[in-house]
Order: structure tokens, then sequence, then C-alpha cells
């Protein structure tokens, strides 16, 4: 009965056998005690540059809509839902900002990040983004993991809704945790040493018993030479008072190379290159490019091929996916500079792999008159209409 009365005013249930991240910051059952939420561990830098590289990266590439004709693909840019996501998604967002914040809550949240197509008579007319907060996600329980959607409390049917999440049903900010959370305690240990810094590191050892008065002299003597900010000075004292400097710990002493270790951790977490994090240790001259490709193939990818899924699944009926599917152009960040591509190009033409106006569609060029013969043009015997292999043909 109970259950029913939930049910009429729209409220749902959370099991404590699979807390998610909101029960168990509720319930002091994080990870452990260095572990910290969201606006926490997005004050990380190392946290806040990972989200933005995988978000902002996706969110430079164009989206297009892309028909299946026989056995090659063709842009299908007169299709509504091209329309759409070229132009803005709803009166108030633009397409990139819509990209990159599905991307980002997708990272930051372990429910993902939900967008719902508004439809009229079959047509997608807005694309509309939901925080978290305002949507909850069910499966059903029966080991097929189906998903039931509310949002503000209201069903919404899984053929309108565009849902982006993490693999294991954490998002990599939570899975984490702990080690964004060392990241943190490291920096406001550095906050603390530079604040305390003008106070030098030893201990006043006294020969003798003094008075509370000697010693409260001895304190002011010490404040008033080395407090204050004051840093360097020679402080005089009674009592036969001698001073020993204090030893770092090893763990003092290699205070940056924790640092270090921890923005390779996290970059390991949201897999990234942590040479895309400024972390430029182990970057050299041949070992970035290579890190730039290895990002598009095993850190963006995945999410792009995620975020394509999610969005032809929500924007074209059953009859319009066995032709038509969204896909991110990817050759913004595959591009090499001017001198190879012209190489690549030109090698991809005498080939007559490529005709000329597709590889001057490679470089954003418009076509030009007989640009689609297949042609060498390094030998004259293979130009169309003159030459002996035109005549044996």
């Amino acid at each position: 009965m109970f259950a029913t009365v939930k049910n009429w005013f729209g409220m749902t249930t959370k099991s404590l056998s699979a807390p998610d991240a909101e029960l168990q910051a509720l319930f002091g059952a994080l990870p452990s005690g260095l572990s910290v939420g969201a606006a926490q561990a997005l004050t990380v830098p190392a946290v806040a540059s990972a989200i933005r590289l995988l978000s902002e990266a996706t969110a430079c590439l164009d989206l297009k809509v892309v028909r299946r004709v026989g056995d090659a693909d063709a842009v299908a840019s007169d299709h509504p839902v091209a329309q759409l996501l070229a132009d803005r998604p709803n009166d108030w967002t633009c397409s990139y900002e819509f990209v990159r914040d599905m991307v980002a809550a997708a990272l930051i949240s372990d429910k993902g990040s939900l967008a719902l197509a508004n439809k009229v008579d079959g047509r997608v007319i807005e694309l509309v983004r939901y925080e978290p907060a305002h949507f909850t996600v069910d499966y059903s329980g029966d080991g097929r993991l189906e998903p039931r959607y509310r949002i503000n409390n209201v069903p919404v049917s899984a053929d309108d809704v565009v849902h982006l999440r993490s693999p294991f049903a954490r998002c990599p900010l939570s899975l984490a945790a702990d080690a964004i959370g060392v990241a943190k305690a490291l920096e406001e240990h550095a906050g603390r040493l530079f604040k305390n810094g003008a106070r030098p590191s030893g201990v006043l050892s006294l020969a003798e018993r003094v008075t509370p008065d000697v010693l409260k002299r001895i304190r002011e003597s010490w404040h008033l030479t080395h407090g204050n900010g004051k840093s360097g000075g020679t402080a005089i004292v009674e009592g036969g008072a001698t001073y020993a400097q204090l030893t770092m710990l090893s763990t003092d002493g290699q205070f940056l190379e924790n640092r270090t270790f921890q923005i390779v951790e996290i970059a390991r977490a949201f897999r990234v290159p942590p040479s895309m994090l400024y972390e430029l240790d182990r970057a050299t001259w041949s070992n970035s490019e290579q890190m730039g490709k290895e990002f598009l193939t095993y850190s963006l990818e995945p999410w792009l091929r995620a975020f394509e899924g999610a969005l032809r699944r929500a924007l074209f009926t059953a009859e319009e996916r066995r032709e038509y599917r969204v896909a991110f152009d990817r050759d913004d960040l595959t591009r090499a500079s001017l001198t190879e591509r012209a190489t690549a190009i030109n090698s991809l033409i005498a080939a007559r792999v490529l005709n000329p106006n597709e590889g001057r569609d490679w470089l954003d060029l418009p076509p030009r008159a007989g640009g689609e013969e297949y042609a060498n043009p390094n030998t004259g015997s293979s130009q169309p209409g003159g030459g002996p292999a035109e005549d044996a043909a």
C-alpha cells in the first residue's frame, strides 16, 4: 500500500543494497575519509582539466546526420534532426553547450546525463537537458536492466530520452574519489605549508626550568622576530635556550613527487594522457603526437560512440534508424600539418582512391569543374580523354 501511495505522488525508492553516490554521501559511506564530493573535486585543477578536456573536445566536433545509401554513407544535411543539431537544440542552448554539458554531466554524476526530446507528431522539435537532481533512472529487477525514466517525478518514455552514462553505473569522478581526495589533501597541505612558512620548523629547548613570566617573554621575543609574516631574522632569547631545526620526513621531502603522482592517477581514472593535463615530465617531441592519437582512440572514441548511439535511439523513428544515424566529424582531431595532409591527399588522388574534389573537400574547399574524374595528375597517360591507357580501355 505504501508503495502504491508513493507511486501516486511520483516518489522513488532507493535500495541500500546498491546505494548510489547520494546515499553514500548521506550516510557517510564514501570510500574513505579522504574522499570528496563533486563540488570539492572540481576545485582540483587536474580533475577540472580532465573533465573540460573530454567534454570540450567532444563539443568541438561537428554533429551531422548520415544516411546509408547502398554501400556508402551520405551526409543528410536536409534532415530535420540535422538542422536541429546544427543550429541549436532549444531556444536557450547552442549545440556546443549542449554537447559539452551532456558529456561533463556524465563524467560527474553516477546517474549520467539526460536530455528529453520533445516531439510533435513524431518529429523532434527540441532537445532539453536536465540536471541530475531533476531526473531518476530505475532499472528493472529481472536482470534485463531496462530503464524507466522520470523527470521532475513525471514518467517519460525511454524512446524520447537521450541518456549518456559511464560504465559500471559509476562516473569517473565517483570511482576516483579516493585519488581526488588525496590530491585535495596535498593541495591543502601546500596551502598550510606556505601560509605558515614564515615560522621556522624547529624546537626551542630550555636548559633550566623557567617561570611562566620568563616563558611568556621568550614566546613574545620569538613571535616578534619570526611572527606576522617575518622570516630570516635572528631571535634573541633568555634562559639558556637552544634551537634545533626539525628534519623533514620522507613524505615531506617527496611532496612534489606525490603531487605529480596524483595528477597521473587522476589522468588514469579519466583515461586521458597525463600530458594533456599539462603533466609533461614524460612528454617528448616523439611521444606527444602518439599520446594525441591515443586520446582520440582510447579516451574520446568510447564517449563519441556512446553519445552517437543515445542520440540515434531518441531522435529517429524505428524506420529511420535503418537508414539514418548521428555521427561526430572526427576529422578535426585527426588532422596533421598542412604539408602532411597535402602529401597524403596527393598520394590518394594519384592512386585513384580519391578524386580532386573529394580531396578539396578534406581541405574545406569548394569543388571545381572537372574534379570528379579519378585520374593520376602525375602521368599524362592516365588523364581523361588522352593517352594509350584510355584508348586501350
